[in-house]
């Protein structure tokens, strides 16, 4: 079934800076010396009082939309971020799963923006699926040999590239058809990831290695193998600056700047709070999003020519928000996932 229902987004309260729902709004100064509020928070349809279970984010800037795979409810949530409008992509499959004793149910938990298809990754029943930017319809499916993470589109190849980290590998799927393509077997467990199509890269972590890799997408090996000295946790996300080819790294309480250039040569490294999982880069800002779910900030940081990074704001969010994307404009998104909402936090002044 692929039922689809238009909803209103429902921007429920705005966030005090302690956190609690109905306090004065958290404020940070904008262009003209004005302040406005820094978030609210749209709820998500048919959020159970538990919470949704959210992971991943993709925003697609060609129709200005940011695609929430909204695991236990089964369906994919599409916010069009000019309206605040809602579309319910439904009928996708969730499970029962346990984890370190905790029995909880999954379901689609990542994307990714190809040309006119957003894919749309599924731990329930591990499968990626193509849906079409524009109609919201959703096409055909794979069914992989181990459960999705991350999902990337490599547009240099016409490949969707998945981390699947149960098998320590990662799983190379045609974009057009969804065929299998080929798995790269890797020496520990991969997290994260970032594109660089120009030069043909592919970027991940082992999280379980505290190393960085750097893959040939055409030849499919590891060209070089970094490490972003992180803590025990190992890195998290990882995002890509194509015009300084700056590749920057999510530790858990960190965030570090790494020149792909340079045989991974570290340029900046910057605190940002504890709970930091995938990051986001906009690269016509020139700025680097970075969400702590433990610390209940979000952290704006400019990365200049050289690398070095300057925060632009802390802008307080809400227990557990993490993983933002970021429009063109800079509003970013993050999930909220035991509020069963996304978070929204306005722009700063224009650089």
């Amino acid at each position: 079934m692929n039922a689809r229902t238009k909803l209103t987004a429902v921007v429920v309260a705005t966030l005090g800076t302690a956190g609690p729902l109905g306090a004065a709004p958290a404020t940070f100064p904008v262009a003209g010396g004005a302040t406005r509020p820094a978030v609210s928070k749209i709820a998500l349809p048919g959020a159970p009082p538990t919470g949704v279970g959210m992971d991943y984010l993709a925003y697609d800037g060609a129709h200005h939309r940011v695609w929430v795979p909204a695991g236990n409810t089964g369906s994919v949530d599409v916010i069009d971020t000019a309206s605040g409008g809602v579309t319910r992509i439904e009928g996708f499959a969730t499970a029962q799963m346990e984890r370190r004793g905790t029995k909880r149910t999954v379901g689609p938990s990542s994307a990714t923006v190809g040309v006119g298809v957003v894919y749309v990754g599924n731990r329930a029943d591990g499968t990626v699926c193509a849906v079409d930017a524009t109609t919201l319809r959703r096409g055909a499916c794979a069914k992989l040999t181990s459960m999705p993470d991350g999902l990337a589109y490599v547009a240099s190849t016409k490949e969707v590239w998945v981390t699947t980290p149960r098998t320590d590998t990662l799983t190379i799927l045609d974009a057009g058809t969804l065929a299998a393509k080929g798995e790269l077997k890797l020496e520990g467990q991969p997290e994260g990831f970032a594109v660089d199509d120009a030069r043909g890269v592919f970027y991940t972590n082992l999280e379980d290695k505290n190393r960085t890799l750097a893959i040939d997408v055409k030849a499919r090996r590891v060209t070089s193998t970094w490490q972003p000295k992180c803590s025990e946790d190992g890195p998290k996300g990882l995002a890509f600056s194509a015009r300084a080819n700056f590749l920057f790294v999510a530790c858990a309480d960190q965030v570090l700047v790494m020149d792909a250039g340079h045989q991974g040569r570290e340029l900046a490294r910057l605190a940002t709070g504890d709970g930091v999982d995938n990051i986001f880069f906009v690269e016509g800002r020139h700025e680097l999003y970075v969400g702590a779910a433990h610390a209940a900030r979000l952290t704006v940081a400019r990365v200049d020519a050289r690398g070095a990074l300057a925060v632009v704001a802390k802008v307080p969010t809400a227990a557990g928000a993490r993983n933002p994307v970021a429009t063109d404009d800079g509003v970013a998104y993050l999930t909220d996932s035991p509020g069963g909402a996304i978070l929204v936090v306005n722009p700063a002044a224009k650089p």
